[in-house]
């Protein structure tokens, strides 16, 4: 194998990659990535068994095609800390060859028949959804699944595809956020599946261009994601998700518009006089204006104001900040709508119709 190779692109490529192959696990080969040099490109493949991937880059010069194996984070590394615009990449039997203008790094390599396959898309995919959209289902999900619960199936994000639209929800029992968007083609098949935290986050840096089709497609217990230049391979995450339809509240009567800029703003510097202790901060709303007081033991408190597009009865309610900066962090939009009922009862933060996110309350007593 020999080429030339942008080192740019293969450095967002090997990052991809680099994310997917394990870090730490008994089987050394799955630490590698697999470089494989076509006629016009080339392809970097990755896996932990669980989640595969196979990235595209195509501006190369391939001089004699071929595949090498080798570890996934020394040739990033090599790859990122590289000053070149290109870099020529050779490789035989026992090393592959990584040259700039002034460096020369050779990698040992391992047999690249027992590196595990990675699964291709056959047929005609389920669905199809821009790229932007799907980026941003899993932008306003994944953050709330939960993390190492005993409960796996809320360990990932339910896809539910039905009609038009698909629609993900992530929680972890004390949140959820539910996020709808518009396929562009499909058959029309509907399924519900649960796929896992890292293959979420990998969705969310692997596909760039906003307008180009993903294909979505499952079969078995396997989720397959492809774009012109990529493609996702993940396992499924069993188990049944709950029925997150249930604990939707459905007689808020309390409607506030908030500025996403200014609630972020006043949530994160009401939290700076929080701790273990007192991880609550009180939100005070009143007519046109919204008071968020906090109070840590032996450090002192903090009351930040806002106005608010409210005229309801008064209501003091207590939320855990974390939970409000996650969500607010990834609604782009100027302004949301915070529903509420009761103090012991969950708010709700709407974002036109295809977005919302229920907090429960904490105790401030």
């Amino acid at each position: 194998m020999k080429l030339r190779i942008n080192r740019q692109e293969l450095t967002e490529a090997m990052s991809v990659a680099g994310s997917v192959a394990a870090v730490r696990t008994p089987k050394p080969i799955l630490q590698c990535v697999l470089f494989r040099a076509l006629a016009d490109h080339v392809e970097l493949e990755a896996t932990d068994l669980e989640i595969g991937v196979r990235c595209v880059v195509s501006q190369v010069e391939v001089e004699h095609q071929g595949e090498v194996l080798v570890a996934a984070e020394k040739l990033a590394a090599i790859v990122r800390e590289s000053a070149d615009e290109l870099l020529d990449i050779q490789a035989d039997a026992t090393h592959c060859h990584v040259r700039g203008a002034d460096s020369h790094f050779q990698i040992l390599t391992q047999d690249t028949a027992e590196f595990p396959k990675v699964a291709t898309m056959s047929g005609d995919p389920d669905l199809e959804i821009p790229a932007g959209v799907l980026r941003r289902l899993a932008e306003r999900t994944v953050f709330a699944a939960a993390r190492e619960n005993t409960r796996y199936a809320i360990n990932g994000v339910l896809w539910e595809a039905e009609g038009k639209n698909l629609t993900l929800v992530a929680t972890d029992g004390r949140r959820l956020s539910q996020a709808i968007g518009e396929v562009s083609s499909g058959k029309g098949r509907q399924f519900e599946v649960i796929v896992p935290s890292k293959a979420m986050n990998l969705i969310r840096q692997l596909f760039g261009d906003d307008e180009e089709p993903v294909g979505v497609q499952v079969t078995g217990n396997q989720l397959l994601l492809r774009t012109r230049r990529a493609l996702i391979s993940s396992g499924l995450v069993e188990g049944h998700f709950p029925k997150h339809q249930d604990v939707i509240p459905t007689d808020t009567d309390k409607h506030v518009q908030l500025s996403v800029p200014e609630m972020l703003s006043a949530v994160r510097r009401a939290a700076l006089l929080t701790n273990e202790e007192s991880r609550g901060v009180r939100f005070s709303f009143t007519a046109n204006e919204l008071a968020l007081s906090s109070r840590a033991p032996q450090q002192g408190e903090a009351r930040i104001t806002m106005p608010i597009h409210y005229d309801g009865e008064a209501i003091e309610i207590g939320f855990n900040p974390n939970f409000l900066t996650d969500v607010l962090r990834v609604v782009h939009e100027d302004e949301v709508t915070f529903e509420l009922k009761e103090p012991n009862r969950p708010g709700v933060l709407r974002c036109g119709g295809e977005f919302l996110y229920v907090v429960m309350p904490v105790n401030l007593s």
